[in-house]
Protein backbone atom coordinates (compact mmCIF):
# COMPACT_ATOMS: atom_id res chain seq x y z
CA UNK A 1 0.00 0.00 0.00
CA UNK A 2 1.00 3.52 -1.00
CA UNK A 3 1.38 5.79 1.64
CA UNK A 4 -1.44 8.47 2.20
CA UNK A 5 -0.89 12.19 0.36
CA UNK A 6 -2.44 14.79 2.18
CA UNK A 7 -3.33 18.06 1.45
CA UNK A 8 -6.17 20.76 2.28
CA UNK A 9 -8.29 20.42 -0.43
CA UNK A 10 -8.84 17.18 -2.26
CA UNK A 11 -10.79 17.60 -5.81
CA UNK A 12 -12.05 14.92 -7.80
CA UNK A 13 -12.42 15.60 -11.72
CA UNK A 14 -9.99 17.53 -13.94
CA UNK A 15 -12.76 19.35 -16.34
CA UNK A 16 -12.89 23.06 -16.25
CA UNK A 17 -14.59 23.09 -12.76
CA UNK A 18 -12.10 21.31 -10.90
CA UNK A 19 -8.77 23.12 -12.33
CA UNK A 20 -10.30 27.01 -12.05
CA UNK A 21 -11.11 26.19 -8.32
CA UNK A 22 -7.37 24.46 -8.13
CA UNK A 23 -5.58 27.54 -9.57
CA UNK A 24 -7.78 30.19 -7.84
CA UNK A 25 -6.68 28.10 -4.34
CA UNK A 26 -3.37 28.34 -4.93
CA UNK A 27 -3.28 31.98 -6.00
CA UNK A 28 -5.39 33.65 -4.50
CA UNK A 29 -5.43 31.57 -1.33
CA UNK A 30 -2.34 29.63 -0.87
CA UNK A 31 -4.38 26.52 0.40
CA UNK A 32 -2.56 23.08 -0.72
CA UNK A 33 -4.63 20.94 -3.14
CA UNK A 34 -4.69 17.92 -4.61
CA UNK A 35 -6.58 17.56 -7.92
CA UNK A 36 -7.66 13.63 -9.12
CA UNK A 37 -8.90 13.06 -12.96
CA UNK A 38 -9.53 9.60 -14.09
CA UNK A 39 -8.36 10.51 -17.91
CA UNK A 40 -6.93 13.48 -18.99
CA UNK A 41 -7.51 17.10 -17.79
CA UNK A 42 -10.44 18.57 -19.91
CA UNK A 43 -11.04 15.31 -22.23
CA UNK A 44 -14.85 15.53 -21.28
CA UNK A 45 -17.29 18.55 -21.60
CA UNK A 46 -14.88 20.99 -20.68
CA UNK A 47 -12.91 19.98 -23.73
CA UNK A 48 -15.57 19.25 -26.49
CA UNK A 49 -18.10 21.67 -25.62
CA UNK A 50 -19.11 25.03 -28.47
CA UNK A 51 -16.99 27.57 -26.40
CA UNK A 52 -19.18 30.01 -25.82
CA UNK A 53 -18.32 32.62 -23.34
CA UNK A 54 -22.16 34.10 -23.08
CA UNK A 55 -24.32 35.52 -20.04
CA UNK A 56 -27.64 35.99 -22.92
CA UNK A 57 -29.75 33.89 -22.41
CA UNK A 58 -28.78 32.35 -18.99
CA UNK A 59 -31.25 31.69 -16.16
CA UNK A 60 -31.11 35.15 -14.61
CA UNK A 61 -30.01 33.46 -10.99
CA UNK A 62 -27.05 32.81 -12.84
CA UNK A 63 -26.44 36.46 -14.12
CA UNK A 64 -24.15 37.10 -10.81
CA UNK A 65 -21.75 34.34 -11.33
CA UNK A 66 -21.55 34.65 -15.28
CA UNK A 67 -20.75 38.33 -14.84
CA UNK A 68 -17.85 37.07 -12.91
CA UNK A 69 -16.40 34.43 -14.84
CA UNK A 70 -16.68 37.34 -17.71
CA UNK A 71 -14.66 39.56 -15.93
CA UNK A 72 -11.93 36.42 -15.32
CA UNK A 73 -12.06 35.83 -19.23
CA UNK A 74 -11.02 39.52 -19.37
CA UNK A 75 -7.79 38.93 -18.25
CA UNK A 76 -7.29 35.13 -18.57
CA UNK A 77 -4.41 35.46 -21.06
CA UNK A 78 -2.83 37.60 -17.89
CA UNK A 79 -3.55 35.22 -15.41
CA UNK A 80 -2.67 31.95 -17.15
CA UNK A 81 0.29 33.44 -19.60
CA UNK A 82 -1.51 31.23 -22.06
CA UNK A 83 -3.85 32.45 -25.06
CA UNK A 84 -7.03 30.29 -24.70
CA UNK A 85 -8.29 32.08 -28.03
CA UNK A 86 -10.89 34.57 -26.10
CA UNK A 87 -12.63 36.55 -28.57
CA UNK A 88 -14.75 39.12 -27.27
CA UNK A 89 -16.76 39.94 -30.16
CA UNK A 90 -20.27 39.36 -29.27
CA UNK A 91 -22.94 37.07 -28.78
CA UNK A 92 -25.82 37.21 -30.73
CA UNK A 93 -29.48 36.00 -31.10
CA UNK A 94 -31.69 35.61 -33.47
CA UNK A 95 -35.23 34.17 -34.36
CA UNK A 96 -38.01 33.60 -36.59
CA UNK A 97 -41.16 34.65 -34.61
CA UNK A 98 -42.58 38.26 -33.53
CA UNK A 99 -43.35 35.81 -30.35
CA UNK A 100 -39.71 34.84 -29.86
CA UNK A 101 -38.91 38.64 -30.31
CA UNK A 102 -40.78 39.30 -27.81
CA UNK A 103 -38.73 36.80 -25.34
CA UNK A 104 -35.99 38.23 -26.81
CA UNK A 105 -37.14 41.80 -24.98
CA UNK A 106 -38.34 40.83 -22.37
CA UNK A 107 -34.92 39.04 -21.59
CA UNK A 108 -33.24 41.64 -22.72
CA UNK A 109 -35.38 44.19 -19.89
CA UNK A 110 -34.74 41.15 -17.71
CA UNK A 111 -31.07 41.19 -17.52
CA UNK A 112 -30.39 44.84 -17.54
CA UNK A 113 -30.56 45.62 -13.98
CA UNK A 114 -28.13 42.39 -13.31
CA UNK A 115 -25.25 43.80 -15.02
CA UNK A 116 -26.32 42.77 -18.94
CA UNK A 117 -27.04 45.48 -21.40
CA UNK A 118 -28.20 43.90 -24.52
CA UNK A 119 -28.64 45.71 -27.66
CA UNK A 120 -31.72 44.86 -29.97
CA UNK A 121 -32.12 44.33 -33.66
CA UNK A 122 -34.86 44.83 -36.05
CA UNK A 123 -34.64 42.75 -39.18
CA UNK A 124 -33.37 45.62 -41.54
CA UNK A 125 -30.88 46.43 -38.55
CA UNK A 126 -29.51 42.81 -38.79
CA UNK A 127 -29.18 42.89 -42.46
CA UNK A 128 -27.45 46.40 -42.21
CA UNK A 129 -24.76 45.00 -39.57
CA UNK A 130 -23.90 41.27 -40.93
CA UNK A 131 -25.83 41.11 -44.33
CA UNK A 132 -25.94 37.08 -43.86
CA UNK A 133 -29.43 36.57 -42.36
CA UNK A 134 -32.44 34.98 -44.40
CA UNK A 135 -35.40 36.88 -45.26
CA UNK A 136 -36.89 34.22 -42.17
CA UNK A 137 -35.12 36.09 -39.57
CA UNK A 138 -36.64 38.58 -37.86
CA UNK A 139 -34.95 40.42 -35.11
CA UNK A 140 -31.93 39.82 -32.95
CA UNK A 141 -30.39 40.58 -29.35
CA UNK A 142 -26.56 41.25 -28.73
CA UNK A 143 -24.56 41.04 -26.01
CA UNK A 144 -21.61 43.21 -27.25
CA UNK A 145 -18.43 42.02 -25.06
CA UNK A 146 -19.66 38.78 -24.97
CA UNK A 147 -17.85 36.35 -27.03
CA UNK A 148 -16.48 32.35 -27.65
CA UNK A 149 -13.02 30.56 -26.86
CA UNK A 150 -10.95 27.68 -27.56
CA UNK A 151 -12.54 24.48 -24.99
CA UNK A 152 -9.53 22.26 -26.16
CA UNK A 153 -7.06 24.94 -24.75
CA UNK A 154 -8.74 26.27 -21.51
CA UNK A 155 -8.89 23.16 -19.35
CA UNK A 156 -5.01 22.20 -19.86
CA UNK A 157 -4.30 25.45 -19.60
CA UNK A 158 -5.64 25.70 -15.93
CA UNK A 159 -4.51 22.82 -14.92
CA UNK A 160 -1.43 23.44 -16.24
CA UNK A 161 -1.35 26.73 -13.99
CA UNK A 162 -2.86 25.16 -11.50
CA UNK A 163 0.59 23.13 -11.35
CA UNK A 164 2.52 25.90 -11.95
CA UNK A 165 1.19 27.62 -8.83
CA UNK A 166 1.67 24.15 -6.49
CA UNK A 167 -1.42 22.39 -7.13
CA UNK A 168 -0.95 18.28 -7.16
CA UNK A 169 -2.61 17.45 -10.15
CA UNK A 170 -2.82 13.41 -10.86
CA UNK A 171 -4.00 12.18 -13.78
CA UNK A 172 -4.72 8.77 -14.78
CA UNK A 173 -5.77 8.62 -11.28
CA UNK A 174 -9.83 6.88 -10.98
CA UNK A 175 -10.76 7.29 -7.46
CA UNK A 176 -13.07 4.02 -6.62
CA UNK A 177 -14.08 5.50 -3.47
CA UNK A 178 -14.17 8.34 -0.71
CA UNK A 179 -14.36 7.57 2.77
CA UNK A 180 -14.26 9.78 5.83
CA UNK A 181 -11.35 8.93 8.75
CA UNK A 182 -12.39 11.12 11.65
CA UNK A 183 -12.75 14.98 10.06
CA UNK A 184 -11.07 14.31 6.98
CA UNK A 185 -12.02 12.51 3.81
CA UNK A 186 -9.77 9.66 2.26
CA UNK A 187 -10.20 8.92 -1.21
CA UNK A 188 -8.62 5.63 -2.50
CA UNK A 189 -7.72 5.03 -6.24
CA UNK A 190 -7.93 2.10 -8.30
CA UNK A 191 -4.06 1.75 -8.43
CA UNK A 192 -4.21 1.95 -4.69
CA UNK A 193 -3.11 5.22 -3.35
CA UNK A 194 -4.92 7.11 -1.15
CA UNK A 195 -5.24 10.68 -0.57
CA UNK A 196 -6.36 12.99 1.97
CA UNK A 197 -7.75 16.33 2.81
CA UNK A 198 -10.14 18.12 5.27
CA UNK A 199 -12.23 19.43 2.83
CA UNK A 200 -13.71 17.64 -0.35
CA UNK A 201 -14.76 19.12 -3.72
CA UNK A 202 -17.11 17.04 -6.17
CA UNK A 203 -16.29 18.02 -10.03
CA UNK A 204 -16.78 15.24 -11.89
CA UNK A 205 -19.38 16.19 -14.27
CA UNK A 206 -21.78 13.54 -15.13
CA UNK A 207 -20.07 10.71 -12.87
CA UNK A 208 -20.69 13.29 -9.92
CA UNK A 209 -23.86 11.58 -8.84
CA UNK A 210 -22.52 8.45 -7.82
CA UNK A 211 -20.29 9.97 -5.47
CA UNK A 212 -23.35 12.51 -4.25
CA UNK A 213 -25.17 9.03 -3.65
CA UNK A 214 -22.54 7.76 -1.63
CA UNK A 215 -22.93 10.37 0.89
CA UNK A 216 -26.26 9.62 1.16
CA UNK A 217 -27.18 12.99 -1.62
CA UNK A 218 -28.66 11.65 -4.79
CA UNK A 219 -28.93 13.72 -7.32
CA UNK A 220 -30.76 13.62 -10.44
CA UNK A 221 -28.54 13.03 -13.27
CA UNK A 222 -28.77 12.15 -16.60
CA UNK A 223 -25.62 12.06 -19.44
CA UNK A 224 -26.24 13.43 -23.00
CA UNK A 225 -23.94 13.91 -25.77
CA UNK A 226 -23.33 17.47 -27.56
CA UNK A 227 -23.42 17.13 -31.15
CA UNK A 228 -21.00 19.24 -32.43
CA UNK A 229 -19.42 19.47 -35.87
CA UNK A 230 -17.06 21.65 -38.27
CA UNK A 231 -16.42 23.02 -41.41
CA UNK A 232 -14.35 24.20 -44.47
CA UNK A 233 -12.80 27.42 -43.73
CA UNK A 234 -14.53 30.31 -45.37
CA UNK A 235 -13.34 33.68 -45.84
CA UNK A 236 -13.23 35.50 -42.03
CA UNK A 237 -15.88 37.65 -41.53
CA UNK A 238 -18.20 37.14 -38.08
CA UNK A 239 -17.11 37.80 -34.95
CA UNK A 240 -19.97 36.98 -32.89
CA UNK A 241 -20.78 33.94 -31.96
CA UNK A 242 -24.28 33.51 -33.12
CA UNK A 243 -27.94 31.10 -31.58
CA UNK A 244 -30.88 30.98 -33.05
CA UNK A 245 -33.52 30.93 -30.52
CA UNK A 246 -36.49 28.87 -31.24
CA UNK A 247 -38.96 27.43 -28.31
CA UNK A 248 -38.54 23.50 -29.88
CA UNK A 249 -35.35 21.62 -29.50
CA UNK A 250 -34.27 20.29 -32.77
CA UNK A 251 -34.58 23.66 -34.40
CA UNK A 252 -31.83 25.15 -32.10
CA UNK A 253 -28.70 25.95 -33.36
CA UNK A 254 -25.38 28.13 -32.48
CA UNK A 255 -22.61 28.48 -34.32
CA UNK A 256 -18.77 30.83 -34.43
CA UNK A 257 -16.30 31.29 -37.10
CA UNK A 258 -12.83 30.82 -35.84
CA UNK A 259 -10.22 33.32 -37.28
CA UNK A 260 -8.73 29.89 -39.77
CA UNK A 261 -12.26 30.83 -40.78
CA UNK A 262 -14.03 27.11 -40.63
CA UNK A 263 -17.45 27.19 -38.92
CA UNK A 264 -17.94 25.45 -35.70
CA UNK A 265 -21.42 24.21 -35.15
CA UNK A 266 -23.91 22.40 -32.21
CA UNK A 267 -27.27 22.39 -31.01
CA UNK A 268 -30.79 21.04 -30.95
CA UNK A 269 -30.90 17.09 -30.26
CA UNK A 270 -28.31 15.35 -27.91
CA UNK A 271 -27.06 11.89 -28.80
CA UNK A 272 -26.12 9.16 -26.60
CA UNK A 273 -23.74 9.15 -23.79
CA UNK A 274 -22.83 6.29 -21.94
CA UNK A 275 -21.11 7.54 -18.78
CA UNK A 276 -20.74 4.08 -17.39
CA UNK A 277 -18.89 3.30 -20.77
CA UNK A 278 -17.44 6.92 -21.16
CA UNK A 279 -18.17 6.58 -24.83
CA UNK A 280 -20.84 9.55 -26.70
CA UNK A 281 -22.44 8.92 -30.39
CA UNK A 282 -22.74 11.33 -32.63
CA UNK A 283 -25.88 10.62 -34.45
CA UNK A 284 -25.87 11.67 -38.72
CA UNK A 285 -29.67 12.82 -38.66
CA UNK A 286 -28.65 14.72 -36.16
CA UNK A 287 -25.82 16.43 -37.89
CA UNK A 288 -28.31 16.64 -41.05
CA UNK A 289 -30.57 18.35 -39.80
CA UNK A 290 -27.98 21.20 -38.01
CA UNK A 291 -26.75 21.71 -41.87
CA UNK A 292 -30.31 22.62 -43.05
CA UNK A 293 -31.16 24.81 -40.35
CA UNK A 294 -28.09 27.08 -40.83
CA UNK A 295 -28.58 26.68 -44.43
CA UNK A 296 -32.43 27.97 -43.65
CA UNK A 297 -30.94 30.95 -41.76
CA UNK A 298 -27.80 31.73 -43.51
CA UNK A 299 -28.24 30.95 -47.02
CA UNK A 300 -24.50 31.38 -48.01
CA UNK A 301 -24.03 28.47 -46.34
CA UNK A 302 -25.81 26.62 -48.68
CA UNK A 303 -22.88 24.80 -50.57
CA UNK A 304 -20.13 24.33 -47.23
CA UNK A 305 -18.60 21.43 -46.87
CA UNK A 306 -18.47 19.54 -43.23
CA UNK A 307 -14.92 18.16 -41.99
CA UNK A 308 -15.70 16.31 -38.87
CA UNK A 309 -17.93 15.84 -36.18
CA UNK A 310 -17.91 14.77 -32.35
CA UNK A 311 -19.01 14.58 -28.82
CA UNK A 312 -17.85 14.59 -25.28
CA UNK A 313 -20.11 13.35 -22.03
CA UNK A 314 -22.36 16.03 -20.41
CA UNK A 315 -24.52 16.17 -17.21
CA UNK A 316 -28.11 17.55 -17.10
CA UNK A 317 -29.78 17.81 -13.93
CA UNK A 318 -33.81 17.38 -13.78
CA UNK A 319 -34.48 20.81 -12.98
CA UNK A 320 -31.48 22.82 -15.67
CA UNK A 321 -29.55 24.33 -13.12
CA UNK A 322 -26.25 23.18 -11.68
CA UNK A 323 -25.55 21.90 -7.93
CA UNK A 324 -23.14 24.66 -6.71
CA UNK A 325 -22.06 24.76 -3.19
CA UNK A 326 -21.74 22.93 0.39
CA UNK A 327 -23.30 19.59 1.48
CA UNK A 328 -26.58 19.24 3.14
CA UNK A 329 -25.27 16.41 5.26
CA UNK A 330 -21.60 16.31 5.09
CA UNK A 331 -19.51 18.86 6.99
CA UNK A 332 -16.26 19.61 4.60
CA UNK A 333 -18.02 18.45 1.51
CA UNK A 334 -18.95 20.43 -1.59
CA UNK A 335 -19.91 20.01 -5.07
CA UNK A 336 -19.96 21.48 -8.35
CA UNK A 337 -21.53 19.47 -11.24
CA UNK A 338 -24.44 19.43 -13.10
CA UNK A 339 -24.05 22.33 -15.53
CA UNK A 340 -26.46 20.86 -18.37
CA UNK A 341 -24.23 21.86 -21.43
CA UNK A 342 -23.70 26.06 -19.91
CA UNK A 343 -20.93 25.39 -17.86
CA UNK A 344 -17.46 26.24 -20.31
CA UNK A 345 -18.92 30.21 -20.46
CA UNK A 346 -18.68 30.12 -16.24
CA UNK A 347 -16.54 28.38 -15.67
CA UNK A 348 -13.81 30.57 -14.50
CA UNK A 349 -16.52 32.11 -12.26
CA UNK A 350 -17.34 28.67 -10.69
CA UNK A 351 -13.32 28.04 -10.02
CA UNK A 352 -13.57 31.55 -8.50
CA UNK A 353 -16.55 30.93 -6.05
CA UNK A 354 -15.99 27.17 -5.17
CA UNK A 355 -12.03 28.74 -4.53
CA UNK A 356 -13.53 31.63 -1.96
CA UNK A 357 -16.08 29.43 -0.38
CA UNK A 358 -13.28 26.19 1.01
CA UNK A 359 -11.05 28.99 2.06
CA UNK A 360 -13.29 31.26 3.49
CA UNK A 361 -16.38 29.51 4.11
CA UNK A 362 -18.48 32.01 2.23
CA UNK A 363 -19.01 33.73 -1.21
CA UNK A 364 -19.68 37.29 -2.32
CA UNK A 365 -21.19 35.36 -5.37
CA UNK A 366 -25.14 34.72 -4.47
CA UNK A 367 -25.29 30.51 -5.49
CA UNK A 368 -28.07 29.78 -3.02
CA UNK A 369 -30.43 28.81 -5.71
CA UNK A 370 -27.90 25.78 -6.76
CA UNK A 371 -27.67 24.01 -3.09
CA UNK A 372 -27.77 20.17 -3.69
CA UNK A 373 -30.78 20.00 -0.79
CA UNK A 374 -33.43 21.00 -3.11
CA UNK A 375 -33.06 17.16 -3.58
CA UNK A 376 -33.73 16.11 -0.60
Amino acid sequence: MIGVQRSDVLIIGGGLMGTTTAFFLRQQHGLSVTLLERELIGRQASGTNFGNVRRQGRDLAQMPLANRARAVWGRVKELLGEDLEFKPYGHLRVCYTEKQAAILEQHARDALPLGLELELFTAEALRKRWGIFSNEVVAGSLSPIDGHANPRLSGPAFGRAARRAGAAIHEHSEVAHIERDGADFVAHTTDGRRFRAAQLLVTSGAWSGRFAASFGEPVPLEARGPQMGVTEPLPYAIGPSIGVSTPIEHEGLYWRQIERGNIVFGGGLKGPALADQIRAYVKPDNILRQLREMRRFVPAFEQVQLLRVWSGIEGYTADWAPVLGPSARVPGLHYAFGFNGEGFAISPGVGEVMAELLATGQTSTPIAPFAIARFA
